[in-house]
C-alpha cells in the first residue's frame, strides 16, 4: 500500500517564539499569544508558558517570585523558608480566569520579596542568595516549584495549548517590552505543570525545541557550582548554564553561545587564526557544558532576548526585524501572524546567536 507522505507534516517537536522591543516599548501579551497559536500542531495540550519583562514597575526593585504549590503544606512550609531571608512586602495568588481546557491548575502564587538587612557574606551577590533560595525550595520542600524569581519579570505556565494558557493567565492585561512563548511536545519526560516552559532562573527564561543527549554530563557538571536539576526536563540544565556562564564567569552572549553550541574540531580548525585559539580554549575549559543533540533556543533576559541552534542545525528558527522589533519564531507563520510589514526575514545559522539588545538600559 502506498503512503501520501505529502499529507504528513513533519513538526520537529515543540513551538517556540519571542517578541522584543529593543527601544523598550510596552506591549500586551495578545501579541505573542496570537504568534505562538498559529504553531498549535506543533504541541499537544502537555505545556504551554510565556515570560515577560516588564510587567510589575511598581515592584521593580524587588524580587518577585511565581510559584507552584501541590498543597497547602509545601506553601506554608515555603513561605516559612522566605520569612527567614525576606521581607514580603506582597503575596496574593496570580490572577487566572476559567478556562474550560485547563483542568485541576495547582496552587499559583507571587510574592514581591525584599532582602532582610544582615551581614555580607564574603563573595555572596543577592543574585547567588537567589539562586541558592530557589534551588533550597526546589529540593527540600515536597511539592513546591519555583517558576520564576527575577525583578520586574515573570513566568506563567503550566498544562495545556500556550494560547489556553494565555487566556488561563490573562496576560491580554499584562504589557512588557519582551515576551517569550512555548508550546510544548514532550517526548522523553512527562507533561506536568512545573515542566512546561519556559524554564527560569533569576532574569533567565528559556524555551527549548529538541533533545539534550548531554544532559546527564551537564546536570553533574552544573552540580559542581551548586545549580540543582530537579524539574525532570533537560531545558532546566539550560537554563542554568546560561547563568552560570553569563552571569557568574562573565561570558558574553556570544561566547556562552560558543561553549554551549560549540563547533566541531574539525571546523574551528578552520577558523581565522584570532579566532581559532579562543574557540579551542572555549571548546577545552566548557566541554562539559556543551549542548549535544538537536536543540533550538530562545532566551529572555532582562536585557534582551537570544535565539541559537544546535552547531548542525537539527531544529528549525527563523528571525526577523521591523523597526526597533525582533521576531524569532520555529517557523515563519508566526512572525507574519504578528508583522506585516518586515525590514528583514532570515533562517538562523547553526550555532550561531541572534541577539536582541535593549538599548534603554533603565529598564
Amino acid at each position: 500500500m502506498r503512503t501520501n507522505y505529502l499529507c504528513e507534516k513533519e513538526i520537529s517537536g515543540c513551538s517556540v517564539a519571542g517578541i522584543m522591543s529593543e527601544e523598550g516599548r510596552k506591549f500586551s501579551g495578545e501579541l505573542i499569544m496570537k504568534s505562538i497559536s498559529v504553531m498549535r500542531e506543533r504541541a499537544n495540550g502537555l505545556g504551554g508558558g510565556f515570560a515577560s519583562y516588564g510587567i510589575y514597575p511598581e515592584f521593580s526593585h524587588l524580587h518577585t517570585f511565581h510559584l507552584i504549590f501541590e498543597n497547602n503544606r509545601a506553601k506554608q512550609l515555603t513561605e516559612e523558608y522566605l520569612k527567614e531571608n525576606y521581607l514580603i512586602e506582597k503575596d496574593e495568588p496570580i490572577p487566572t480566569r476559567e478556562q474550560g481546557s485547563i483542568k485541576h491548575p495547582p496552587g499559583l502564587w507571587r510574592y514581591f520579596l525584599k532582602f532582610k538587612k544582615r551581614r555580607k557574606e564574603g563573595g555572596f551577590t543577592e543574585e547567588d542568595k537567589v539562586v541558592r533560595t530557589v534551588m533550597e525550595v526546589n529540593t527540600k520542600i515536597g511539592g513546591a516549584f519555583v517558576v520564576s524569581s527575577g525583578k520586574n519579570m515573570g513566568i506563567f505556565k503550566g498544562m495545556g495549548y500556550p494560547e489556553d494558557i494565555g487566556r488561563f493567565y490573562r496576560l491580554e492585561e499584562y504589557e512588557g517590552y519582551i515576551w517569550v512563548a512555548h508550546g510544548r511536545f514532550p517526548t522523553n519526560t512527562i507533561g506536568w505543570w512545573g515542566g512546561a516552559h519556559p524554564f527560569g532562573l533569576l532574569d533567565w527564561a528559556v524555551v527549548h525545541n529538541g533533545e539534550i543527549s548531554s544532559y546527564g554530563i551537564n546536570k553533574r557538571y552544573l552540580s559542581n557550582f551548586n545549580y540543582h536539576c530537579r524539574l525532570f526536563t533537560d531545558t532546566e540544565a539550560i537554563t542554568y548554564l546560561f547563568d552560570l556562564l553569563v552571569r557568574k564567569h562573565k561570558l558574553s552572549l556570544e561566547m556562552a553561545s560558543l561553549a554551549l553550541a560549540a563547533p566541531l574540531w574539525d571546523t574551528i580548525e578552520r577558523f581565522p587564526d584570532n579566532l581559532k585559539s579562543i574557540a579551542r580554549a572555549i571548546r577545552l575549559v566548557y566541554g562539559s557544558a556543551l549542548l549535544n543533540g538537536p536543540f533550538s533556543i530562545i532566551v529572555g533576559h532582562s536585557r534582551g532576548m537570544l535565539g541559537l541552534v544546535d552547531r548542525i542545525k537539527l531544529r528549525p528558527l527563523v528571525a526577523a526585524r521591523s523597526g526597533d522589533m525582533l521576531y524569532i519564531s520555529s517557523e515563519e507563520s508566526g512572525i507574519n501572524e504578528v508583522s506585516s510589514s518586515l525590514d528583514k526575514i532570515w533562517q538562523a545559522k547553526a550555532g550561531v546567536p541572534i541577539i536582541g539588545e535593549l538599548k534603554c538600559l533603565s529598564h
